[in-house]
């Protein structure tokens, strides 16, 4: 006969009886009165219909039907007990979806090299990288996050640092510098065909420079706008024009000579990609995301 759902308490109960040895031992592990255990193993008993314990002065020994059910009764609670500690490591293990909007370079450079260990680290977070150059509205667009170079951001939001400072750099083909010559100040700048980065708004970034020790801007001119770096270093590779773009997209064009960079005391270093979001309600998955690519 099997013992009804609301009997496992009982079943509980004779487990720990037949562990301690002794109803008086059991008792005092659980912090209850002998006699209850006692009333609850002779229930069991007879909704059973057969003996479990042989009761004696001396010690209680299991009958062979006691033997049985102890053994089916310790391996379901050991079992259970391992089911409940999975539970509570899923707990504990962050999960769900974090979507980040990020331009192709900040995937391509920060995040994914650092988020890759998430395969093993975190198999329970699904990442959403979605690379969109405008500017957007992360929480109107429901982004968790977004990618951003500097600290500025809107009032609520938290930015946290997540790449070092980012070395710009003026490059173009050799044929481009055959036809137009090698500028030697940015005000040499003015003759050449330059591919311009435009932003979400429509207006395009003004070359940032130094020149004895402030701060200048060349407004590019040229038939060419895009808006993200990596199309800037594809066109300059075409011998579209001069382009100013982060020096890790193009450092390999350079070593192989395929573009010549120009210019370089002048060139800008800017404030390294940070990631922000709004402070309040913030996710597991996304503190797991926060934490692996702080710096």
């Amino acid at each position: 006969m099997m013992a009804k759902r609301e009997n496992y308490n009982d079943l509980y109960l004779f487990m720990q009886v037949v562990r301690e040895g002794s109803f008086t031992a059991a008792a005092q592990r659980l912090g209850l009165a002998q006699s209850g255990i006692s009333r609850a193993v002779r229930e069991l008993e007879e909704r059973l219909g057969v003996q479990l314990l042989v009761r004696t002065t001396r010690k209680l020994s299991l009958t062979h039907a006691g033997e049985l059910l102890y053994r089916t009764v310790e391996s379901g609670f050991d079992a259970l007990d391992m089911g409940l500690a999975t539970l509570a490591h899923y707990r504990h293990t962050p999960s769900g979806t974090v979507r980040i909007n990020a331009s192709q370079h900040a995937i391509d450079k920060v995040l994914l090299p650092k988020l890759a260990v998430f395969k093993q680290r975190y198999p329970d977070i699904r990442l959403e990288l979605i690379s969109e150059s405008r500017f957007v509205d992360i929480i109107a667009e429901r982004f968790d996050a977004g990618i951003r170079l500097g600290s500025e951001v809107g009032s609520g939001m938290v930015a946290v640092r997540i790449s070092p400072d980012m070395e710009m750099a003026v490059v173009g083909t050799p044929e481009h510098f055959r036809r137009y010559g090698f500028p030697q100040t940015p005000t040499d700048l003015v003759v050449h065909p330059c591919i311009a980065y435009q932003f979400g708004d429509g207006s395009l970034y003004a070359w940032e420079l130094n020149q004895d020790g402030k701060k200048i801007t060349h407004q590019p001119q040229g038939q060419w706008a895009f808006a993200d770096s990596y199309m800037e270093a594809k066109a300059a590779r075409l011998g579209l024009g001069l382009a100013y773009v982060p020096e890790e997209l193009v450092s390999d064009d350079i070593e192989q000579g395929a573009l010549i960079r120009v210019l370089q005391c002048y060139s800008q270093r800017l404030e390294g990609a940070y990631i922000y979001y709004p402070h309040r309600n913030v996710s597991p998955a996304l503190r797991a995301v926060i934490d692996t690519l702080r710096i």
